[in-house]
Order: C-alpha cells, then structure tokens, then sequence
C-alpha cells in the first residue's frame, strides 16, 4: 500500500520551492505561450462570429444558426470548473496541452465542415478546449508568480482578452470577405502550433505544483466524478435554457422551462453532493466561507452580467437608433473594449506598486455604474461623440475590475487551491455573461414590443404579420439590403394588387369616351400605361412612407427599450458597488511561503491543506490512524 508523504514532503508539494520559479528566457517563452493560447481563444468567439452569415449561406443552415454558438458556450463553460479542479489535483500542464490539441483538431474539423450539423459538433468539440484554456491560463499566472507580482500580469492577460474583442471582428470580416469562410478557423493552426510547442518544451511541469498526496489509481479514484457530471449536467440544461427562451422557443414554452427546472435540480444535487459526499469536489463549498472567494465569486456573476448587457445591445443602438454604419459590433465598441484594456493594464501595474486593491474596485464599480447610468439616460437624438464618451467611462470602470476578480481570488486561497479557486470565478463569470444577455435581452423585447403596438401606423396592419414582427423591423434597421429586398417585395406586391382595380376604374370611365375606330385600341393602350404608371409611382411612394414610419416608430421603441435595459443595468451594477466593499484587502505577499501542515491544523484553517482532515495527514499505521 502506498504511504503518503509526510507533512515536509506535503508542504513542499504545495509551494515549491524559491529557486524553481521561471526567469528570463524561460519565463518569457512561457508567457509567450499562455498570451498565444489566451488570444486564440479569445479571438476565436469573434472571428466566427463576423463569418457566421457567410457559412449559414453556403451550408444552407439557418435554421440551426444559433445552435453553432450554442455548442461552443455549452462545452466551454462547462470545461471550466472540472479542470480547474482537476488541475489542482493532476497538474495543469498536461491538461492546458490537451485544451490547445482538442482546440486546434477542432478548429480544423470546422473548417473542412461539409454540413451545418458537422459544424455544430466541431464548434463543441472546439469549446471544450477553450474552456479548458480559459479555465489553466489566469491560473498558471498565479502559479508563475508571486501575489505582489501577479497584480501587473493578470492586468496585461487581462488587456490582451480584452483587445481581441477589437481585432477578431476586423480580422474575421476581412479572412471572409478575401479569402474563403474556412480560413477563420484555419487561422488557429499556425498560431496554435507555435503556442503548443512553446508549452511542451518550455513549462514546466512542477510549476503548478500537483497533489502529490496519492498517486496512480489512488488518485483517480478520488476524482468527484458524480460532481463532474451533475456539474456538467446542470450548467448544459442551464446554458441551453437561457439560449433557448426568446429566441428558439418562448420563455413559458415547456422546452425552456423544463431545461431550467432541471437545472435547478441537478445543481441542488450537485450541493449536496459537494457537501457531504465527494473527497475531492469539484467546487470545495467551504471556500464561500473565505469572505474574499466569496465576495470575488459574486463580483465575478455581476461584472459578467454587466459587461455583456453593454457589449451585446450597444451595437444595436449605435446602429439601429443612431443609423450609423459599421462592419462588425466589435469595431462599433471599440472605444469601450480599448478603455477596458487599456484600464485593465494600468490598473495591474498600480496594484503592484500599492499592493491594495478594494479601493481600486470600489472606484472601477462607482465608475461603472455611473457609466451605466449615462448610457440609461441616451435618447433616440444623442450623438455618437455622447455615446463614444459613454463608452469610454464604462470600458474605464470595468478595466478597473477586470484583473482585481482573479487576483483576489488567487490571493486568499491557499495555492494548492488556485485552479478550482480560479475556475470557479472564470466558470461564474461566464454565467453572469449568459444571465445578463436573458435578463437584458428579456428587459428590451418585451419593451420594444409593447412600444410598437402603441407607434405603428395603422396602415401597417395590412402588411403580412412576419413583415410587422418586432424582431424582423428591428433586423431591418441594421440591414439595408435586407430593408431594401423586404421593401421591394412588398411594394411590388402592393403595385400588383392596385392596378388591376385602376386600370379597370380608368377605362369604365374613361374609355367610354373613346370614339370606335381603328385607334380605339392604342388609345386604350396608352390609357392602362398612364394608370399603370400612375398607379407604380403612387403606390411606391406610399410604400415608402409607410416604411419609414415604421422605422422610425422601431427606431423609438428600440431606443427606449435598450434605454430600459441599461436602467435595469444599474441594479446589477448597485449590486456590483455593495459586494466590492466586502472584497477586503489582503496584502500582497512578496514570496510564498511553504505552509507548515501542523500549524494549518492547529489553527483550525482546513483550506491551507487542501481541506484534509488531521487523521488524512498521518501514515496509515501510525499511531492514532
């Protein structure tokens, strides 16, 4: 039977020791490759993102347009939380290796797609080693450096996700305009390879410092995989419900709710398994009892939820309600994604120096909901220069918070904890991103709907119903092919249905007056062309009224729902203000010291030796076991 090591031998598998940390060239391939991998991933949403319209036209799939987003969300934020966890157990090396090869076999899988269903499972398989990504890179960070120096790294990681934002829809309109739509996932490949040959040979793999307490199959027998798959289990029905509800199936469709409801229950199951029943959780429940995880946690949930009710609806009122033309929502935002990496990297450096970070928060989340609050009070008649300095506050408050979540975080759990400590704040910040989208989105059709009902001209309510739909009026603001095609269709339609009846009317009025003779028949020509034109040129221009009423009551009803949406924005960020001022400051040590297994036990603080009871601690056969 195999001994564990003894408390010396623990500790120093905790914290390794001083002379093993990376310098110089070591340390700057390293970083080299985790600032590669965390780009591709954050690259990778947006690119596909501005390609998608291309690919649903050749695959002939728009059917299931959104289930290529959905596969990729499901499997990535599902990822996050597991292999944190199992990071801590395993070492993160091997499993940050595997994330980029799944990725990368993925990302060339979804190129050579032939059918739309192809692609929806090669976009999951890509999202399970993004979440993977996501999950190991802040945490190889805390890893890599002490708590004093993460501060100015993570601020830059956190600038570098921020910034793709920026790029990746540039980049993905112009691969797809020059080259073809395969090129936007081909693009991972000599990138991703680089990066992966960096991390194979460069880090190592005693930086992340696994539990060595058992080994082998001892090990895997403490994995929590009913944790896993109730976890697992409970963030798919949750994900599929909230991309569901207002989109695929109404809120209060059976489908939507049974998905909630299920997950609802899975994640009560996985409580409880947590608490009382797994060895090694998956999301060790007594963390939340650490004022600073919990108060990081919660920020985590709300700053996500912010930050994409911003990112997500601020395109559409630049566009729908101002009317201004852009390429892509990423560079309609790019004064705000600027800010936030730009705020996220001085905000990184500043904490290094001071070595505090709650007043930083508390100010980034008065910031933020002052931004927040701006944007609520933008009417249909404010102009771009507002909204761009609008932008600029908000993008200021959540650079402010962006690097502070996992710094905090990592920096009040013991290191043998920082992948589930890290993968939980990554895991549940993603989540805030899905609720905030429902919850806004939610906040804005309703509004728009009920808005419309009150604007449109009466005259709308002879057109077809799918013509006068909110969803398809608010489509045709930001798309003016496509206003142009419906707008020709229904004129054309309206010309062919009128002129019959004119040209009937004419000629029993008019054509009587015609003498019989051999010019009768021109001159009743003559008389159908003239209604006929009359008849095109009136009924056009009545079309094209109507349509720009229509517009402009959608343009109104749009901008007061987004203005609704971001008042609805200010509670969470109320909430974002109350929870900063329980982040309390806990200095940032300089080095790392080795835990001393025998104090943590005396002391009573369970977490410094990954949650193991004292009997856990002796050799089996020791006196006491």
């Amino acid at each position: 039977m195999e001994m564990p090591p003894t408390s010396a031998e623990y500790a120093k598998s905790v914290v390794p020791a001083e002379d093993s940390r990376l310098r110089g060239a070591a340390l700057a391939s390293v970083l080299t490759a985790l600032m590669l991998t965390l780009l591709l991933s954050a690259l990778d949403q947006t690119i596909v993102g501005t390609a998608l319209p291309r690919i649903i036209g050749d695959l002939h799939g728009f059917d299931r347009y959104i289930w290529v987003v959905t596969a990729y969300l499901v499997t990535s934020t599902t990822m996050i939380p597991i292999v944190g966890k199992l990071s801590d157990q395993f070492g993160r090396k091997w499993f940050l290796v595997a994330g980029v090869v799944i990725f990368l076999v993925g990302s060339a899988l979804s190129g050579t797609s032939q059918t739309m269903n192809q692609l929806i499972i090669f976009r999951g398989l890509q999202g399970i080693g993004a979440g993977t990504v996501l999950s190991l890179v802040f945490t190889l960070v805390g890893d890599i450096f002490v708590p004093a120096e993460r501060a100015r790294w993570q601020g830059l990681f956190s600038g570098v996700f921020a910034l793709a934002s920026v790029v990746g829809p540039a980049t993905g309109g112009w691969i797809t305009d020059n080259t073809s739509w395969r090129w936007v996932f081909y693009v991972n490949l000599p990138l991703g390879a680089l990066a992966l040959l960096l991390l194979i040979f460069k880090l190592p793999t005693h930086i992340s410092a696994p539990n060595r307490r058992y080994r082998g199959w001892a090990a895997i027998r403490r994995i929590d995989f009913a944790g896993v798959f109730t976890a697992a289990g409970a963030t798919i029905s949750l994900m599929l419900g909230l991309t569901w509800g207002g989109t695929t199936y109404a809120w209060n469709s059976p489908q939507v709710l049974g998905v909630l409801v299920g997950a609802a229950v899975l994640f009560a199951v996985f409580a409880i398994i947590e608490a009382f029943f797994a060895v090694e959780p998956i999301l060790p429940l007594d963390l939340f009892k650490n004022q600073v995880f919990a108060a990081g946690a919660l920020l985590s949930l709300t700053v996500g939820m912010a930050l994409f009710a911003v990112v997500f609806y601020l395109p559409l009122f630049i566009q729908g309600v101002l009317g201004q033309t852009a390429t892509s929502s990423g560079a309609v935002i790019t004064p705000l994604t600027v800010t936030m990496a730009v705020g996220a990297i001085f905000v990184g450096q500043l904490i290094a120096r001071i070595g505090r970070y709650q007043a930083i928060c508390v100010v980034g989340a008065l910031v933020l909901t002052f931004g927040v609050y701006l944007l609520s009070r933008m009417t249909v008649s404010v102009t771009l220069g507002v909204v761009t300095r609008n932008m600029i506050v908000v993008g200021l408050g959540l650079g402010m918070l962006m690097p502070v979540l996992t710094l905090a975080v990592q920096n009040a759990i013991p290191r043998s904890r920082l992948g589930v400590g890290t993968g939980a704040v990554t895991y549940l910040r993603s989540m805030g991103q899905m609720l905030g989208v429902a919850l806004i989105g939610a906040v804005v059709s309703n509004s728009v709907s009920g808005e419309l009902a009150k604007r449109l001209p009466p005259a709308a309510s002879k057109l077809p119903p799918q013509v006068t739909n909110p969803n398809n009026l608010q489509q045709l603001l930001v798309s003016p092919t496509l206003q142009h095609q419906v707008v020709t269709t229904v004129t054309q339609a309206a010309i062919e249905q009128a002129r019959i009846p004119a040209i009937i009317q004419a000629l029993e009025t008019v054509g009587v007056q015609v003498p019989p003779g051999p010019n009768r028949w021109m001159a009743l020509n003559a008389i159908t062309q003239q209604v006929d034109q009359q008849v095109t040129t009136q009924v056009t221009q009545q079309v094209h009224e109507l349509f720009a009423q229509m517009l402009d009551a959608t343009r109104q009803s749009l901008a007061i729902g987004i203005g609704r949406a971001f008042t609805a924005g200010l509670f969470i960020c109320g909430a974002v203000v109350v929870i900063s001022l329980f982040l309390k400051d806990v200095p940032l040590a300089k080095r790392e010291a080795a835990p001393s297994v025998a104090q943590a036990i005396a002391t009573g603080e369970a977490a410094l030796v990954d949650g193991v009871a004292e009997t856990d601690l002796v050799p089996s056969g020791a006196p006491g076991h």
